[in-house]
This record gives structure tokens, sequence and C-alpha cells, in this order.
């Protein structure tokens, strides 16, 4: 890595303030970000205590790495995923996301094992519980604790209503657990575990509940961890199963009435599907950063491998792709707040494409670096290990194929009540530091039948064009873009009784993968038409970064636009080396990075 000046803040934190004279929520979600970013170091020090190569080392041991957990111990990381409302520091989810993207940076395995598991398994509460159970969880994560969520049965996968893990009706008003749950991450050292559980034989989704069950007071004699699992990627996490055995717990561990478990856990998808993908793009961050630096360092027939147009073209696209993945994340995180009631569909398509995207520009990357792609240490090792972690995201309980399955139902009722008729998103969708209202956790619905971000697409074509050939590119890649939403609108009007459900052909699974695509490109219009307003960042208010970013969604739905005129890559390009020598993020926040 280059190493240049102490980096100065290119979008400082705004010196609003609440109403009380404390610092408003930028500037309070700009100083955490800060804070995390400067305890964990420069991963690129290898005297560092979390440099990159003992990240490696840790991951080789199946480790996770013992300072990563410290440091997150010392910065009280649980409290994050707490709601300020129950006295923890969770005011916004799109600030949680930042925070986190600097540990994905470093390490997945350290993300997802040391907190975002815990978080994963605290909405649900957040969501459904009552006032003890918030309180409860509240104390055991401010407090340093763990908590796990268990949904897995691997006999079933993502079908939860055919799962076989019993909670029955114990004498005294409580439960007897009985089954077993695999794959569960931290089962072996969480302080709770929430779990989806049978507590009927009925067939339906009102035959399942969610119970939080402490690991305190618990008959040591009735349960047990099962065996740790070797993973491929991840390969620090703990992850394990547990295997209970008419196991009593209270009443007072059923999370919300009896029956509503499957509603539960889809509320609390919708949050964690628009969080958990945005925080991975600190992941593709890192990786991008590795391969800037080889390519500028690394020279062929006397020229550096910058110079050669097929590289020099996959680092701009790779770094386009991130833009696009977090715009897609920053109206997903906000739309909880702002857009509650259509959050769902939004959320399936955030979790769908994000991993996909993020993954594809990853192995994109891959070509670059070429055989050092291999190399598992030493200065591009980091890279070898995140594009092992990275596919872990698309994975589990919330998968691909289950957030198709998600958004498949609900075609048919867009097609007929949205496409072309809704009013755009707010504005305040598209701006990453603008203030958000608290989180309506009670607010969440499983289906609305509204979608504004696609009629910000829709209306962009409706905006006069400018002058420029970068400003007459997007808006003929947008036209091109609504031209498809008809198409899918028109299939998924079509669409049989059958193939409206999670058991759909697979065409019903491409009009779901062409839909997100289509979502991912108004969000990336919304960010760019409001930062072209709000005149704050110079670079996201070009229309260059949009038209590449449309002309890569374009290509990805089949389509062959015309090629874009050659200010676009220049100007991407610039950008992609200014935040190299800056070392400044590759996402919409252009934030200073310590390494």
């Amino acid at each position: 890595m280059l190493i240049a000046a102490e980096p100065q803040d290119p979008h400082p934190a705004t010196a609003a303030a609440d109403g009380d004279g404390t610092p408003g929520q930028e500037a309070r979600a700009a100083a955490r970000v800060a804070e995390v970013d400067r305890r964990l170091g420069d991963p690129t020090d290898e005297a560092g205590e979390l440099s990159y190569a003992r990240l490696i080392a840790a991951d080789e041991a199946g480790e996770l790495a013992t300072a990563g957990e410290r440091a997150l111990d010392e910065l009280g990381l649980g409290a994050d995923f707490v709601p300020t409302a129950e006295g923890g520091r969770l005011e916004r989810l799109d600030t949680l996301v930042r925070v986190m993207r600097q540990v994905f940076r470093r390490d997945v395995a350290l993300g997802l094992g040391y907190g975002v598991t815990s978080f994963m398994a605290g909405v649900n509460v957040w969501t459904s519980g009552d006032a003890a159970q918030r309180a409860r969880l509240a104390r055991i994560l401010t407090g340093g604790g763990k908590v796990s969520v268990a949904y897995h049965e691997l006999a079933h996968g993502n079908d939860f209503v055919r799962n076989e893990f019993e909670a029955r009706p114990a004498p005294d008003g409580g439960f007897l657990l009985n089954g077993a749950k695999q794959v569960i991450n931290n089962a072996d050292r969480a302080d709770a575990w929430v779990l989806f559980s049978r507590t009927s034989p009925a067939p339906g989704s009102r035959s399942h509940s969610v119970l939080f069950v402490e690991r305190e007071g618990l008959d040591p004699d009735t349960w047990r961890v099962l065996p740790r699992y070797d993973a491929v990627g991840v390969r620090g996490c703990h992850l394990s199963g547990l295997r209970f055995d008419d196991t009593p717990v209270p009443s007072s561990a059923l999370v919300g009435a009896s029956g509503t478990g499957v509603e539960t856990a889809l509320r609390a998808f919708q949050i964690t599907r628009a969080a958990l993908p945005a925080m991975a793009v600190g992941t593709a961050d890192t990786a991008l950063r590795t391969v800037v630096g080889f390519a500028l360092g690394r020279r062929l027939y006397r020229k550096s491998v910058l110079d050669i147009p097929h590289a020099r073209a996959t680092l701009s696209g790779a770094f386009t792709d991130l833009l696009t993945c977090d715009s897609l994340s920053l109206a997903a995180t906000r739309a909880v707040h702002l857009l509650p009631e259509q959050t769902s569909v939004l959320a399936a398509a955030t979790k769908y494409l994000v991993p996909k995207l993020l993954t594809d520009a990853l192995h994109e990357l891959s070509i670059v670096l070429g055989a050092r792609f291999y190399v598992r240490d030493g200065e591009h090792g980091i890279f070898q290990k995140h594009i092992r972690d990275l596919p872990v995201l698309s994975l589990g309980h919330a998968g691909s194929a289950a957030c198709q399955a998600t958004i498949i139902p609900q075609l048919s009722r867009l097609a007929r009540r949205s496409w072309f008729s809704d009013e755009p998103a707010p504005a305040a969708l598209f701006r990453p530091r603008a203030g958000l209202p608290d989180l309506p956790f009670d607010r969440l619905t499983l289906a609305s039948g509204r979608d504004g971000l696609s009629a910000t697409l829709v209306a962009a074509v409706d905006t006069p064009p400018g002058a420029t050939p970068e400003e007459q590119a997007v808006q003929e890649l947008a036209r091109q873009l609504v031209d498809e939403l008809r198409q899918v609108q028109e299939a998924s009007r079509a669409l049989a009784p059958q193939d409206r459900t999670a058991l759909a052909g697979p065409a019903a699974f491409a009009l779901a993968d062409r839909y997100a695509v289509l979502l991912a490109a108004a969000a990336a219009i919304g960010v760019r038409q409001q930062a072209a307003q709000d005149g704050g960042d110079a670079f996201l208010a070009d229309p260059a970064w949009l038209a590449a970013a449309l002309h890569r969604l374009a290509r990805r739905l089949g389509r062959r636009p015309a090629a874009l005129p050659a200010s676009v890559d220049a100007r991407v390009h610039e950008e992609v080396l200014r935040r190299f020598h800056a070392r400044t993020s590759y996402d919409l926040y252009d934030t200073p990075l310590t390494g």
C-alpha cells in the first residue's frame, strides 16, 4: 500500500445538533465510524495486532482473531445492536452498516462471529418481544454477551414450516424443548438463543413460534452443544448446533403470541436482509483496494498493470458495482425507517442481488491479480480470504432462493397495483447523511403491493436530459430500463397461479432476478439525483458514474446498450485512483480509512 498523509474527511460531519444541543445524527455516526476504525488500526501495518497478516493466520488456524474480539469488546460493539430506546446505540440502520463495514473490510468472520449474529437474533425480540424480554436482551448485549439465532434444520433448509424442533406445552405453563438445530453461529458461547420452534403439530405457518431462551438456569443434563462444523469460508466462526431433550423453559420465553413465529421471522428478515449485504460492501472495498495497489506496483512490458486496458476497465467496473450495491443497500436500510410498509420486497431484492454483484466483482478482480490470487498469505493474501468468505452471505436462512421466494408472490400484485402508477420514493431515501426517524419495528408488514423505488426509475425518463454526452447516455439507458420494467410487468401479470408462489418455475425466478436489477438501477438514479441537488459530493453528482452503473446493469439484463462516451471511463478511473491515494472508502460515503 502507498502511504499518504493522514486523510481528511471529504465530507465533514454536519455541525447540526439535536434539540438538546447534543451532536446530530450524522455527527454521531461519523464519530462512531472513526472511533471503530482507529481502534482496529491500520490493517496493512504488519506489526499491528489486527493486520491482514494476523487475521489470515487466525483464519488458517480456524479461529477468530483474539485481538479483534478484544478490541470490539473495548468498543462496546454489542450496544450498537441495541435500540436507543432500550439503552443501546442503534439509532439508524444505515449507521450500523457504516460501523460494521470497518469490521467487514478487515474480516468477514470477525464481523459475523463477534456480533452480527447477535444482531440477527436480536431483531426478532426488538420486533415482537415484550418489555421484559427486550430489557433482558439489552442487558446481555450491552454487557458484552452474545446471542445466537437458530432457524436451521438441515433436513428442511429454508422450508421453515416443516421444521421439527419442538417446544411442547409443559404442565407448569412453560415449554419442553425437543430436537436439534444445526449450523448455528456461536451456539457454544452464546448467553441466549432465539429458537424458531414448532408449538403445534398441525400443518401450516401458524404452528411455529419464536422463543428467547437464556442459557443460565437451563438443566445441564437435558441439552448439549453439537460438534463444530468445518467451513470453507469464515473458518473462524463457531458454527455448531444444539440438541435439547425435554429441556424445560418458562412461559416467559415465548416471543409474541403463540403461532406467530413465521410472521416474526419474516419481519426480522426485512431488517437483516437490508443490513447484512450492505456491511459486506466493506469486504469488496478491501478487495478492490488490494488489486489497485497490485496494478499500480506490478509492471509488465515496461508498463504498470494499470496501463493495460482490460485491467483498468476491470477496476473501474468493480468500483462502479460497489457504488451500485451501496445505492441499493442505502435505499433498503433507509426504507426500513421511511417506507416500512414497502420493505419486504426491497430488502429481499437487496439480500439477493448485492452479494451476487459483489462476488462477481471479486472474481473479475481475481483475473487482474493473476497467479497471486491463489496466494493465501503475504501482501495479497487478504484477497484470497475475502473471496472465500464473501459467498457465505448468500447462504443460510435468508439465502438467494429464499429471497427470490419472497419476491415472486408479490410480482403480480405489484404489476397490477404499483408499477407505472405509484409516486416516486421520497428524496430522503437517497441521501446518505440525512436524518431519519426511529426504527418503526411495529410498522413492518409482510407485503404491501407498493413500490416507490421503481417509480423513481420511471420518473427519470420524464426529466429532460442535460446537454452533456454523459447525461444523454444516462437518459437513453434509463429509457431502456423502463422498457425492461414494462416487459417484467407484462410477464408478471401473465404468471400462472402456481408460479405466484415459492414453488414457482424457473421463469418466475428469472423475473425476480430482473426486477432486483431494475431496483438497483432506480436506487442509483435516486442517489445521483439527490447528490446533484444537494451539491455536497461532486463525484456522486457527476452523471459519469451513473452512466457506467446503468450500462453495466443493462448488460446484466441481456441488453446491448451503445458504447459510453470515453469521458465516463476516464472520470470513474480518476476517482478509483483518487480514493486509493487519499485512503478513502469506495462506497457512497468516501470515508477516510486507516490503511
